[in-house]
C-alpha cells in the first residue's frame, strides 16, 4: 500500500466536509483521465488516495447523514477491489475503461453529495 502523508491528512482534514467531498471527487475525476496511460504510477496512487479520504471524511457525516457515509464506505470498497488489482488492469484496455466509467460515476456522486453544485 501507498502511504497518504500525516501532513495531508492533517490538510485535508482542515477543510470543511463539502470541501472533502469535492477533493474526492476530484480525485475520482483524476482516476479517470491517468487511467489513460497505463504505465502512470498516479493512477495507484490516486486509488489509495481516494481510500484515505473517504476513511477521513465518511465518520463526519454521522449521524446525520448515514446513507451518505455508507454509501461513501461502499465507494471505499469498490476503490480497494481496484486498487488490490491495479497490475492486472493496468495491463488491460478493457478493464481501464471499467474503472474509469466507475470512477467517473464516483466522482459525479460525491459531488453532488457535497452539496457544492447547490451553491452559487
Amino acid at each position: 500500500m501507498i502511504p497518504v502523508p500525516n501532513a495531508q491528512r492533517k490538510t485535508f482534514l482542515e477543510k470543511g466536509t463539502p470541501i472533502r467531498l469535492g477533493g474526492l471527487a476530484s480525485d475520482l475525476a483524476r482516476i479517470t483521465s491517468f487511467i489513460q496511460v497505463p504505465a502512470l504510477a498516479a493512477t495507484e496512487t490516486m486509488l489509495e488516495e481516494s481510500r484515505a479520504f473517504i476513511e477521513w471524511s465518511a465518520p463526519d457525516l454521522l449521524p446525520d447523514r448515514v446513507d451518505d457515509a455508507a454509501r461513501l464506505v461502499e465507494i471505499q470498497r469498490g476503490l480497494t477491489f481496484w486498487y488490490h488489482k491495479w497490475q492486472q488492469v493496468q495491463a488491460d484496455p478493457s478493464q481501464r475503461a471499467k474503472l474509469a466509467e466507475q470512477a467517473q460515476q464516483w466522482s459525479d456522486e460525491i459531488l453532488k453529495m457535497s452539496g457544492l453544485l447547490d451553491q452559487e
